[in-house]
């Protein structure tokens, strides 16, 4: 089906097309043959040629004027006139007066013809060309059209593949993964930093810088983060303020440890390690296991610690994540490593995932109750205040972790945490020393069941130490992830974790 341009007709074949052109479209008005000017006569017409056309410029396409019958070309307006004249004048020519003769106007240009068997040839002409146009122009649009989704795809794969290498990137530097340097390194900078804006004395600078370096090379923490003295300070307390408290249960020798400026905003699950350190280093029980390690390792030094464990086969995944390199990194650790670090100092763990909530308003009663049970499980009947030799828990949650050093039962029969936080500093945490010690300096520590709002919780608990034999029969060979669950360690026949999620 032909559509008309002028009037939207459908006409079935192009002879059609020619008649339908030629009867409804034709008009009597005398156009212009060199611009789009109408006139109802040949006089009018003749007198705006001579008025408008004296000395016509180039043809609108910038090539010489052209004859708007046959194509001819001139070298100026007026060559192209006289060859209108001598070889087209009987198309231009007005009718003798009277005489009736129809004048002709093709519908697709200006041109205005006597003869209707000429305009039909022109006609013809022109649909020819719109026929071989419209077919060039479908074949060109066709391979535009390809052309320009493959290069929207393009397009989009690359900014996708930017915005995946920047997001992967920031999570690099997130995690501490980007090679932008360690403890050390961030120690200085952050030193430098301080003394640029006056709040460390140049003096100061070097002596901590020397302190910091000595700290590095013999692998032992510098103390300047430490708080000891904490635990014993709250069994003053609740042996003499017991209060609302019905009983509660403390890990014994506990120091807090927080995070310095050489590893603050990462440091989290080190430091954490480093409290679960001091109460396995006073507690006689762990001696042999420990004998190795007399004074509380260093950043740095906990590192390469975790690395001589992934040596040894443990957590191999977990090793590839961080490509089997975390010293001189800013590196999170979470769950994973503490328990591969601990089960290489033949220590027996275990890891619980809470991987969802238990209670009502995303509250986790059920951890709550695991660690009621892991410090009560050997209850002394009558006892309120129960300094057990129970080592305390790491515990995790997205974005940081902290140490849960024991655990209050109140008389509303309610449970609440007691928890080391590395990110509370020791200025607030040298107020539970004082001997007016009150319940307002315990909500540093004090967590109840609507204050663990996090969707998940994994814990990695001591659970006394292992034999040479079993340290190698648990070693994890694969299968291990971020979020794994409990760990059997004593489970003889599997070198795999094996898992039980609460609930």
């Amino acid at each position: 089906m032909l559509l008309c341009e002028l009037c939207g007709q459908a006409l079935r074949t192009e002879p059609e097309m020619r008649r339908h052109l030629l009867r409804a479209h034709l008009e009597c008005e005398s156009r212009c043959p060199l611009c789009s000017f109408s006139a109802p006569g040949y006089d009018e017409l003749r007198a705006h040629v001579d008025s408008a056309h004296p000395e016509p410029g180039p043809a609108p396409t910038g090539g010489p004027p052209q004859c708007p019958f046959c194509g001819e070309t001139g070298a100026s307006g007026r060559q192209v006139e006289a060859h209108v004249r001598s070889r087209h004048g009987h198309l231009l020519d007005p009718p003798a007066p009277g005489n009736g003769q129809q004048l002709y106007e093709c519908p697709m240009c200006d041109l205005v013809c006597a003869n209707c068997q000429i305009l039909q040839e022109h006609v013809d002409l022109h649909l020819e060309e719109h026929r071989f146009s419209e077919v060039d122009i479908n074949a060109g649009g066709r391979l535009s059209d390809l052309e320009l989704a493959q290069q929207l795809q393009n397009e989009e794969d690359r900014q996708q593949g930017l915005e995946e290498r920047e997001e992967f990137q920031k999570l690099r530097r997130q995690y501490g993964l980007d090679s932008a340097g360690g403890y050390k390194q961030q120690s200085l900078k952050n030193m430098e930093r301080e003394v640029a804006r006056g709040r460390m004395q140049p003096s100061e600078y070097h002596k901590r810088k020397a302190d910091m370096m000595e700290s590095l090379a013999f692998g032992v923490d510098d103390g300047k983060t430490k708080t000891s003295g904490v635990i014993e300070a709250l069994c003053r307390y609740y042996q003499n303020e017991i209060k609302d408290v019905r009983r509660v249960w403390l890990s014994t020798g506990v120091d807090h440890f927080h995070s310095s400026l050489g590893d603050k905003g990462w440091g989290c699950g080190y430091r954490n390690f480093q409290m679960l350190l001091s109460s396995l280093l006073s507690n006689g029980m762990y001696n042999d296991c420990l004998r190795d390690i007399t004074l509380i390792p260093c950043i740095p030094k906990i590192q390469s610690m975790i690395e001589d464990a992934w040596k040894e086969g443990f957590d191999p995944q977990g090793a590839s994540h961080f490509n089997n390199r975390l010293h001189g990194t800013k590196a999170w650790i979470g769950a994973c490593e503490i328990y591969s670090l601990l089960t290489s100092l033949r220590l027996k763990c275990q890891i619980i995932d809470f991987h969802k909530p238990t209670g009502p308003l995303g509250t986790h009663p059920r951890l709550f109750e695991w660690v009621l049970s892991y410090y009560s499980s050997n209850r002394e009947g009558g006892t309120k205040v129960v300094c057990t030799p129970k080592p305390p828990i790491y515990i995790q949650h997205q974005g940081h972790s902290r140490t849960i050093v024991g655990i209050e039962e109140r008389k509303n029969r309610t449970l609440c945490l007691l928890i080391f936080d590395p990110g509370c500093p020791s200025q607030e945490m040298q107020k539970l020393l004082k001997q007016s010690n009150d319940d307002t300096s315990l909500k540093l520590l004090r967590k109840f069941v609507g204050s663990l709002k996090d969707k998940q919780y994994q814990i990695v608990a001591v659970d006394g130490k292992l034999s040479p034999e079993e340290k190698v029969q648990n070693t994890p060979k694969q299968n291990t992830h971020l979020f794994i669950l409990q760990i059997k360690v004593r489970c003889q026949a599997s070198q795999l974790f094996t898992a039980e999620r609460i609930p």
